[in-house]
């Protein structure tokens, strides 16, 4: 069988007349919506890349399943990232090109299809929906944390969770996530936990004063107090799109059960998904530099705060958000497409609610230029 048709609102061609109307501003248009990076990638990777351009991994096919250096480094990462010990549990890991493509076929190499219900925030990223569509499953848009609210629906063999979220922000606490784990293992269930924000987690600021310290801060599904100690059940997605901006790189990676990992590995090399020889070098070098990574969350996080301050003074009802990249706010009006016109008039283009779920909300991005936010909170307070 195959790709099921899919539909979707999530179409960045119905911004065209919002971006007209915002390019003819005096100033010209300032673009916080898609969430793309426009940061310089870290001088370590760059070098990787480079070193790698003619190593025996970029004339010759590279592996599938990444480098022995690669996986080393995944681990690492984990352990001195995240708190996890990927060995202890007996976890897998694979590398993939970008998260995207591991979010929207994750239904199809899990082998769902009719009959099969995946579960996903009611407000979310909307490639979760268009990957269970295309493998022919259905979807139940919930609040995942309240786990009564689909642990008893016949069918379900997914179950989508995201924390930090895009676009909400929201973090889920270990005790909610091992809630989430724990109701799905009950009923054969697999967890596939979105954590690409998971460094990018704003709660703790004031009290931290280690680097390490707040880039750990969100759980992690795979953490020992969330897992009980395996991995069974359970895949962590990961980018590096955004904590080293190399979203151009596509280095992306899951990890979790090997069980279901092995499966998944036997196709992807039949199919050719692969992330380039140089680019899983340049991936080493990302997931090692984390004072990189520090430099660029705080850079995040002080977008963010400009955002919230000029929302609010153009009479939004903003707040920074608990993590992730975007201040997601309710549309002044009620209608996140009244509202985006009306932003367009101030050269400020941003995304509509509905594209995630909600028509009544706004997600504003802060991957944009120094410059840029801050001409925008201007804007926004004039």
């Amino acid at each position: 069988m195959g790709f099921a048709p899919f539909s979707t609102p999530y179409d960045w061609s119905r911004l065209s007349s919002a971006k007209k109307i915002a390019a003819a501003h005096p100033d010209g248009m300032i673009d916080l919506s898609i969430g793309s990076p426009v940061d310089a990638v870290p001088d370590s990777v760059r070098h990787a890349l480079a070193a790698a351009a003619d190593a025996p991994n970029a004339y010759g096919y590279p592996v599938t399943r990444g480098t022995e250096e690669l996986r080393g480094q995944i681990v690492r990462w984990f352990a001195d990232a995240r708190g996890v010990d990927l060995e202890a549990l007996g976890a897998g890991v694979i590398p993939t090109q970008g998260s995207k493509e591991a979010v929207s076929l994750m239904a199809s190499l899990l082998g769902l299809g009719e009959g099969d219900v995946v579960v996903q925030p009611r407000v979310s990223y909307p490639t979760y929906e268009i990957g269970t569509q295309l493998a022919g499953a259905s979807t139940l848009k919930a609040d995942v944390a309240d786990v009564e609210s689909w642990r008893d629906v016949p069918g379900v063999r997914m179950v989508w969770v995201n924390s930090p979220s895009n676009p909400t922000g929201e973090v889920l606490d270990a005790v909610q996530l091992r809630a989430i784990v724990e109701a799905a293992r009950r009923i054969g269930a697999v967890v596939v936990s979105d954590e690409c924000y998971a460094l990018m987690d704003w709660r703790g600021e004031a009290g931290s004063t280690s680097t390490a310290d707040r880039l750990s801060a969100t759980p992690c599904i795979l953490s020992p107090e969330v897992c009980g100690g395996s991995a069974d059940g359970l895949l962590c997605l990961y980018s590096l799109s955004k904590q080293s901006n190399m979203a151009g790189y596509r280095t992306a990676l899951i990890a979790g059960d090997d069980g279901l990992l092995g499966p998944m590995l036997t196709v992807r090399k039949q199919i050719g998904q692969i992330i380039s020889g140089p680019c899983q070098a340049a991936m080493v070098a990302g997931l090692r530099d984390m004072a990189a990574v520090a430099v660029q969350r705080d850079r995040y996080r002080r977008r963010l705060e400009t955002l919230v301050r000029g929302l609010k003074a153009a009479g939004y009802d903003a707040e920074m958000p608990q993590g992730a990249l975007y201040v997601w706010v309710r549309a002044k009006s009620g209608d996140c497409w009244t509202d985006l016109d009306d932003l367009a008039r101030m050269g400020i283009i941003v995304s509509p609610g509905e594209f995630y779920g909600d028509p009544a909300y706004l997600r504003v991005s802060s991957t944009a230029s120094d410059e840029a936010v801050e001409a925008a909170a201007r804007r926004l307070g004039a």
